[in-house]
């Protein structure tokens, strides 16, 4: 059995070693499995993660509920191991992270519009998998988070049906206010911490999560996950705030709630209160502007394959992330081109990219290698690549998102409705 532990790590520049692996693949560098623990959190074991290895950063460090995709961002985790978050290339019999490889090879990986404007790999994905809800939290804007040295967090989310056989003990989820809720109601809540559950939740709506489905969520807007497992496309970054005490009778510190606001702030119930955004956590229409449903990219289907846009919808004007679903039918290549590069996880079936192998497994020990997660570069991208599913029976399933403003055709909020296809 091949593991990253075996594999010896890249001291140095990465360039020649990815040059060589971008032109033996077309474009593609192979990932390892990046797994993060969340100490707050009970995990929801359908992440294909071996049940022995729930717990494999020590009980201290919680149980892993997160694999991250194609991700250069830390975790922002108390006691992180130093490369926690952080995904590895894996070239023969060597590793090193993704992030060194942008860092040395720039435009080459990702390419110039992004390069140019961010210096790195500004984006990741993750499954995120837990038995129940989490705390109703919001992820700080860009000018907040400014405020601590780190970026604001938009995040999306995507329920896929291959990780979502079973809903755990909670698939819905809260989000925002009742419209008329008042910024007093809000104060009254974060101002009982220590007296018991302090009713946040009373001032919001749950709404139920629908496999196949999805969200875009803004920073600032309170949201309190439920318990599918959920694809998330989002920002690279790993601020948050929790406004909510207690979780199934679970305390959550204070510390949680003012870690990514300034220290002269932690104290300051106006200023914490004042870090929602109002208007978005009241919005009527709420939903309207926030759910997603797929939308085809063109209709494919009697060349045996499916195409979908899972994520898509801007951030104040901008699009920040986007996401497809590629579905391949038995026996069947698709060529599918696109306009940047790309973070991928094949989530069913097996067959080959590019003539690599890309296989869904079924059971995953923590420090073993897969064959299911890749990076494409924006040139990879541009030229084409080819999947092939070589089963004769199963359809192959491909997540796969792309960094900001690289799908300026990729559908506008509410799109769904008007699926023609």
């Amino acid at each position: 059995m091949s593991t990253i532990t075996a594999l010896k790590a890249v001291k140095g520049n990465t360039k020649s070693k990815v040059e060589a692996e971008l032109t033996k693949t077309g474009g593609l560098l192979r990932l390892a499995p990046c797994w993060v623990p969340r100490s707050f959190l009970q995990p929801g074991k359908r992440l294909k993660l071996h049940p022995d290895d729930l717990y494999a950063y020590g009980l201290n460090r919680g149980g892993i509920d997160e694999r991250w995709f194609a991700s250069t961002t830390p975790a922002a985790n108390e006691n992180r191991t130093p490369d926690e978050g952080l995904s590895y290339v894996v070239v023969g019999k060597e590793k090193f992270t993704l992030q060194k490889a942008v860092e040395d090879c720039g435009a080459t990986l990702i390419g110039k519009n992004i390069w140019n404007k961010y210096k790195k790999w500004p984006v990741y994905s993750k499954f995120f998998d837990n038995m129940g809800p989490i705390p109703h939290h919001m992820h700080q804007s860009k000018a907040q988070a400014k405020l601590v040295g780190q970026e604001g967090k938009p995040e999306s989310y995507y329920f896929p049906p291959q990780h979502n056989n079973v809903g755990n003990n909670f698939p819905y989820t809260f989000m925002g206010f009742e419209p008329g809720t008042t910024k007093a109601q809000v104060r009254q809540c974060i101002a009982n911490w220590n007296k018991g559950d302090n009713g946040i939740l009373d001032l919001s709506k749950a709404y139920r999560l629908k496999v196949g489905s999805g969200w875009l969520i803004d920073p600032c807007i309170l949201h309190a996950p439920g318990s599918l497992c959920t694809y998330e496309p989002q920002w690279g970054s790993d601020v948050f705030g929790m406004y909510q005490n207690l979780v199934e009778g679970r305390e959550v510190p204070w510390s949680l709630l003012v870690k990514d606001m300034p220290k002269s702030k932690h104290k300051d119930i106006d200023f914490i209160v004042d870090q929602l955004d109002w208007a978005k956590n009241v919005d009527p229409k709420f939903k309207d502007n926030h759910y997603l449903e797929p939308v085809p990219v063109a209709d494919t289907r009697t060349e045996g394959y499916v195409d979908r846009w899972i994520v898509y919808g801007k951030v104040d004007g901008e699009q920040l992330f986007t996401a497809k679903e590629l579905t391949v039918d038995p026996g069947v290549t698709a060529f599918v081109t696109d306009n940047g590069a790309y973070g991928l996880i094949c989530v069913q079936g097996s067959g080959k990219i590019n003539s690599q192998p890309l296989n869904s497994p079924k059971l995953i020990r923590f420090t073993e290698l897969t064959e299911d997660e890749y990076f494409v570069t924006e040139d990879g991208a541009q030229a084409g690549v080819s999947f092939t599913n070589t089963s004769e029976t199963e359809p192959m399933v491909i997540l796969r998102y792309f960094g900001p403003e690289v799908n300026p055709n990729a559908p506008a909020m509410g799109a769904y409705r008007k699926n023609k296809f």
